[in-house]
């Protein structure tokens, strides 16, 4: 596959992850459309392409009637990363929201359908992945791809979307041929993240300068943070190299648990807080790493950003285009809300 001049849409384009993968498409030469209404998604993420006209931007709901459609004309390939979405204080709080997610993916599936879109990538999720398994954060565990199938035991409302959208995309290769594949990402983040996000939210705290820090659940929940360039490339490479539907761990093996980031996020900020746990707040699986063998033998793809690089770019991001008085006040909201912005 070539990317010179083909034709793409970004759905959720305007978001933190869609806003890098077009990044990423445009230093390709695709010709980007994005699709985005703006909910969560900032349109300065892509201020640099609009001014050069390097991006259509459709600012459009596509759960409208005829939005998906017209949004799909013409493209070769779609990215469907648009969703209500967020981190764990929001995917456990706004199971309705994330209901419908299901309407969503449905509408667009279709609508490459019928305009014959030549190819579709999703945006997954680790939340696909059986909770029962991921309970002991001493265990030593890495999710691989066949781990998710009958029983099924998706995480929320959201893995649950998830899932079937997977599922619905593997219908589509066998038995209509279309050429589909499926990302489960694993924990992203990076610059232009949200704060309903933990490193963003460990982050923000520290650059409030917040004391006593608060930390979710009991901090030895594991985590493999992995930084969205990576997820980017390997999402391209997924378009390119995967047509059956097949689902593939986009994800670092690096076992990190939740108080180690936190000391490292208040060493950078030189920040000496008292840690209060808050094991009544949203915490999700305790033990959830990918295993990304999958996508090194497919894909010829492995994560080139070790966490405490990426943190530092984050880190520093964050700290140079955020104003304290534009975080504190909103702080709680940001960290269970997808609708409102620190920038």
């Amino acid at each position: 596959m070539t990317w010179t001049d083909r034709p793409v849409l970004v759905t959720g384009g305007a978001s933190f992850i869609g806003s890098h993968l077009v990044d990423a498409l445009i230093r390709r030469g695709a010709q980007v459309r994005v699709a985005d209404d703006l909910s969560s998604g900032l349109k300065g993420n892509l201020e640099v392409h609009l001014k050069a006209n390097r991006v259509a931007l459709l600012t459009e709901d596509l759960r409208r009637p005829g939005a998906a459609l017209k949004a799909t004309q013409g493209i070769q390939t779609v990215f469907h990363l648009a969703a209500a979405h967020g981190g764990r204080g929001y995917v456990d709080r706004h199971q309705a929201a994330c209901a419908e997610n299901f309407l969503l993916d449905g509408l667009v599936f279709q609508a490459c359908r019928e305009n014959k879109v030549e190819q579709i990538t999703y945006a997954s999720s680790g939340c696909v992945y059986p909770n029962h398994i991921q309970t002991d954060p001493k265990k030593i565990l890495y999710l691989t791809e066949e781990m998710v199938g009958p029983p099924y035991d998706a995480d929320n409302m959201y893995g649950w979307v998830k899932l079937m959208a997977e599922m619905t995309l593997k219908a589509f290769a066998k038995e209509w041929g279309m050429k589909t594949a499926a990302c489960r990402y694993f924990t992203v983040y990076g610059p232009r993240g949200h704060e309903n996000h933990a490193i963003i939210a460990m982050i923000a705290r520290a650059f409030i300068k917040q004391d006593p820090y608060e930390v979710w659940g009991d901090g030895s929940q594991i985590r493999n943070w992995t930084f969205v360039e990576d997820i980017v490339e390997g999402t391209i490479l997924a378009a390119e190299k995967i047509t059956d539907g097949g689902a593939v761990n986009l994800g670092t093996m690096e076992r990190i648990q939740v108080i180690d980031a936190v000391r490292r996020v208040l060493e950078l900020a030189d920040h000496k807080p008292k840690i209060k746990f808050r094991p009544d707040m949203p915490t999700g699986p305790l033990n959830r790493v990918a295993d990304n063998a999958l996508a090194k033998r497919l894909l010829s793809w492995s994560p080139k950003v070790k966490f405490a690089d990426g943190l530092k770019k984050t880190f520093d991001w964050y700290f140079t285009s955020k104003r304290p008085e534009r975080i504190k006040a909103p702080l709680e909201r940001l960290l269970t809300e997808r609708g409102i912005h620190s920038d």
